[in-house]
């Protein structure tokens, strides 16, 4: 199964927890109230994420000018995969990474911390962009939103469940057979659902990252230049973690700057490093 299908099929999964969420919670009414809150956080991350993200980071704009080297790369990359050029941003961290936003390829931002313009060559640099720039072009930004948007809904609906159920709101006991069995439902639900809504979550940013990575492979041409530079920025990024930002936002890097060694590899938003290499040595 490729992985564009798990993509798929996880977001579906994602909905449909909403979707069970509202029916348990208020029959027809409370699936419509959870569709709807889903839908208005959807459109307003879609159109506002990518301002959020770059001014949490403080990344700044540089021209063509201010950075001939990482304009021309850029170009470059965009061209071979078909996207208008992105805009490049600078972040003021000495930590070593980047990412990509945009809410589409027209609208598209690649941001590298000045750390990274220290660390790697131009090669391994080149090859990194190229990976941001298949984040671009496969849309990762808004599916990861989506995803992101999802889980939060489905957080927001498991804390109502959880009070509902306390104090006895939600359908009557003749609709579900019993108020004992719908609290055990309920209660059952807000529990299990977020863990399994941020399970889902991790799942789909791991995947992303695998088609990232094969993207910018091909876009530079160079995969084992993207592998050292994974190597790299891993070490780097454990002994200088990013400061200033939020753990959310862990999926939007090429590798994540938060982790100081090792969570479990089922809770990460980033596939392991050593796998993410040996995928690229065998390209």
């Amino acid at each position: 199964m490729t992985s564009s299908i798990k993509t798929m099929l996880m977001l579906a999964l994602l909905s449909g927890i909403i979707l069970v969420f509202g029916q348990t919670m208020g029959g027809s009414t409370g699936l419509a109230i959870a569709l709807g809150l889903a839908l208005i956080m959807n459109v307003g991350s879609y159109w506002y994420s990518d301002k959020l993200i770059l001014r949490l980071y403080k990344a700044r704009e540089v021209s063509a000018a201010d950075a001939p080297m990482l304009h021309r790369m850029v170009e470059d990359l965009a061209a071979n995969a078909g996207i208008p050029k992105p805009k490049v941003c600078i972040v003021p961290q000495e930590t070593p990474n980047a990412f990509a936003t945009g809410r589409n390829p027209e609208n598209g931002v690649v941001a590298v911390t000045e750390g990274i313009l220290r660390l790697l060559s131009p090669e391994e640099l080149k090859a990194v962009l190229a990976h941001e720039i298949g984040h671009i072009r496969n849309r990762d930004m808004l599916v990861q939103t989506v995803a992101a948007v999802l889980g939060t809904v489905i957080m927001f609906l498991a804390s109502m469940a959880k009070w509902a159920a306390i104090f006895g709101v939600g359908r009557s006991n003749s609709e579900e057979g019993g108020g004992g069995g719908n609290f055990l439902a309920s209660m059952l639900l807000a529990v299990l659902a977020p863990l399994a809504a941020s399970l889902i979550q991790f799942a789909i940013s791991r995947s992303r990252e695998y088609m990232a990575d094969e993207a910018g492979a091909a876009f530079c041409g160079n995969p084992k230049a993207l592998a050292s530079a994974l190597d790299k920025l891993s070490s780097a990024s454990k002994a200088v973690p990013i400061h200033d930002g939020t753990p959310a936002t862990a999926h939007m890097f090429i590798v994540n700057p938060f982790t100081g060694g090792g969570m479990a590899n089922l809770f990460s938003t980033h596939p392991p490093v050593q796998e993410r290499i040996r995928r690229l040595q065998s390209m």
